[in-house]
């Protein structure tokens, strides 16, 4: 019997590979996005894997339940969940204006909570299922470069782990991805180095989890000894090291 599987933030370029793995094998999908466009040209291409779509403005609160609602109806039974969606946002206009800043709360926190809160609750009465959220690395520590946008990844991290402890008993598994920098669009104004992954492997690998590996969970897998080491550091000492602290 195949899966059933809800993505939110289904066009985002890590999304769409997602999507692309789940229907390579054999998956029923839905999928919710903001560009009808985009979602057209995403459903299209993977054809019948396609249960049901939704467009709808994902940082738009007030809606994030009724589309759940028309996901599980379409879908019944919902086996996994990506939650995808996301912006880096300027972090110097975060600095100069609160209506900027609080887009980026509201797109990388607030919006995402309000789509795991009836998630959490579908997935409880169904004592089954995966809830696969991707977070960042950013929100192991602020950091000068983008402190507002790890701020949100931070909270939503440590609202994850709440979420994940009191599902526990239920058999529902819940996911953190940390996701290091993948050369995807969204970072196409940063300058790449090795520590940038590629989104095909990402993908893969995001899928993973679901299944095994730990709950909170870096993706790729190196960002975990290498954020043991930044969160550790002294604030005196981490000031001092440009590469962590400049902009």
């Amino acid at each position: 019997m195949s899966l059933n599987t809800l993505i939110i933030g289904a066009t985002s370029a890590i999304a769409s590979s997602i999507a692309a793995v789940c229907a390579a094998r054999g998956e029923r999908l839905y999928l919710v996005a903001r560009n009808q466009q985009k979602l057209a040209a995403l459903a299209a291409s993977l054809g019948s894997s396609v249960a049901g779509t939704a467009v709808g403005d994902l940082a738009d609160t007030h809606k994030s339940q009724a589309l759940v609602d028309a996901a599980a109806a379409c879908l019944g039974t919902i086996d996994s969940v990506f939650i995808a969606h996301g912006v880096l946002g300027d972090q110097q206009a975060t600095e100069q204006s609160f209506a900027s800043a609080e887009e980026t709360f509201v797109v990388n926190l607030l919006s995402v909570v309000s789509f795991v809160i009836p998630l959490a609750n579908l997935l409880e009465a169904q004592r089954s299922g995966a809830l696969v959220v991707i977070g960042s690395v950013a929100g192991d520590r602020g950091r000068p470069r983008n402190y507002s946008y790890g701020a949100a990844k931070g909270g939503l991290a440590i609202y994850l782990q709440g979420v994940r402890s009191r599902l526990y008993t239920t058999g529902v598994r819940v996911v953190t991805v940390r996701l290091g920098p993948v050369d995807t669009p969204m970072t196409v104004g940063h300058e790449k180095n090795l520590l940038f992954a590629n989104q095909e492997r990402v993908a893969k690998a995001i899928v993973a989890t679901r299944t095994g590996g730990p709950a909170d969970a870096y993706v790729p897998w190196f960002w975990s000894p290498i954020m043991l080491a930044v969160r550790n550091l002294p604030e005196a000492l981490f000031q001092r090291i440009r590469v962590l602290s400049g902009r």
